[in-house]
């Protein structure tokens, strides 16, 4: 099953030399190790703008201090994290999944009960206090299906997000496969593909960096510099003491 647990972005050197990177100036943090770098970051990705759809875009705010005049600098670019979907299980498992991930369509609960009625108590007893997110949820899904407006899929996408928070469920386990990171990544491609503005929670784009770093650790593919950087920077603003423990931990390694 997919895990929500953070996975450490950082080695003990970056973590080092992000540490020896910060100072305080007027009793603010900020990041100084190297302004030409943070300046010099990408807004977007060098990528076709179909190909942007499969990618969430997040906001970071990045800081820096000017010694020669004496002030603070800001700027807003932006984290693109690369959209990695689930893989079902083997045979016979998650065919629900399965067959949503070939034919690129939203898995609609209500539906799946309408259309496997021998899976309907397992499917209530799993959600009998979740079941008014799954009818708003099919409800926008709808809506959108009839318009093609994704200003309709922004309920949707909370509702998801909200949700994959109690997972894993028993129907998810014995029926339907963890189908909540397939529609979170079918809603956050339709989003895009319709040019809404969104944003999601601090853990849930942790949960996307996490998978993306996975990725691209399985599958051996070069290193991203930018993208380390944002994501750092991404983890600074969102668990400001986050990296300050993994530091500590690092050192206290280091000195035993």
């Amino acid at each position: 099953m997919d895990s929500y647990k953070p996975k450490p972005l950082l080695n003990k050197s970056e973590l080092r030399q992000i540490k020896r990177s910060r100072t305080r100036v007027q009793g603010n943090k900020v990041i100084t190790d190297d302004v030409k770098k943070l300046k010099s970051l990408s807004v977007t990705p060098d990528l076709p703008a179909e190909e942007l759809a499969n990618y969430y875009k997040e906001p970071i705010w990045i800081e820096y201090y000017i010694p020669r005049e004496s002030r603070f600098a800001y700027e807003v670019k932006y984290l693109y994290v690369r959209l990695i979907d689930s893989e079902p299980r083997p045979y016979p498992l998650d065919s629900i999944l399965r067959e949503a991930a070939q034919k690129d369509y939203f898995v609609d609960l209500i539906d799946i009960i309408r259309l496997h009625p021998e899976k309907e108590k397992l499917i209530h007893s799993s959600y009998v206090n979740s079941m008014a997110f799954f009818e708003s949820i099919s409800s926008g899904y709808k809506q959108y299906q009839q318009t093609k407006d994704a200003h309709y899929l922004r309920i949707p996408l909370y509702h998801t997000e909200t949700l994959m928070k109690r997972e894993p469920s028993l129907s998810t386990l014995e029926f339907t496969g963890n189908f909540f990171m397939h529609n979170l990544n079918w809603l956050i491609r339709r989003l895009n593909k319709g040019g809404m503005e969104f944003s999601l929670e601090d853990e849930t784009i942790s949960v996307l960096i996490k998978r993306r770093n996975e990725y691209w650790e399985k599958k051996n593919l070069p290193a991203d510099e930018d993208f380390d950087l944002f994501a750092a920077l991404f983890y600074e603003q969102a668990f400001p003491n986050r990296g300050l423990e993994e530091i500590e931990a690092a050192e206290l390694l280091d000195e035993e």
